[in-house]
């Protein structure tokens, strides 16, 4: 990873995607471990974590990540999640941040050094361009060891820096391995 010491960061995650990323590569994720791995790389501003929840249900299954998160070092972003019934008529939920996480890249641009963006949606291209016009650099975090890959490649070829999550494993994975999907923190989210 190609970060300097005296350099200001931010980290902008994408919930959903980096937990698609991570299961696809079978960890979970120890949130406590990658926040103190990014703070070593420089001078990190803020850790933001973006996610959809599920505000009608009595116990989400979200609920005590984002509460964790927002109690240890990140600012939680959330909304609710959109239900709908699709075209075959069955019941999905929607629960896309993305313009969420392109707005704070902007208000941030201006006060970070390096923009460190968890995610493979290449929608994400276009705003990686815009922070880099501002002169910043940016780190894009996903996985090309999945089948099918988990970032686009016009993302990965914008990106300043792609940091392999596969590789980031041994520092920010939660120990003990992965749980089974009933105990997991998330869901799956549909864009």
């Amino acid at each position: 990873m190609l970060f300097y010491p005296n350099e200001k960061l931010a980290l902008f995650i994408d919930g959903a995607n980096l937990y698609g990323a991570a299961k696809g590569l079978q960890f979970d994720i120890d949130y406590k471990r990658l926040l103190e791995l990014f703070a070593r790389k420089g001078i990190l501003v803020r850790a933001f974590y973006y996610t959809a929840v599920a505000e009608d249900q009595e116990f989400s299954p979200l609920r005590p990540l984002v509460d964790w998160l927002d109690y240890n070092g990140f600012a939680v972003v959330t909304k609710p999640l959109k239900e709908f019934t699709d075209g075959t008529g069955r019941r999905r939920v929607k629960g896309n941040m993305d313009i969420e996480l392109a707005i704070d890249v902007m208000e941030m641009a201006d006060q970070v050094d390096h923009i460190v963006i968890f995610s493979g949606d290449g929608d994400f291209r276009r705003l990686v361009e815009a922070a880099q016009r501002k002169g910043r650099r940016v780190s894009v975090v996903s996985t090309i060891r999945t089948q099918p890959p988990m970032v686009a490649d016009e993302l990965r070829r914008q990106a300043d820096n792609f940091i392999e999550l596969d590789e980031l494993k041994p520092q920010i994975a939660r120990e003990g391995g992965p749980r089974s999907p009933q105990q997991s923190p998330h869901y799956a989210q549909t864009a």
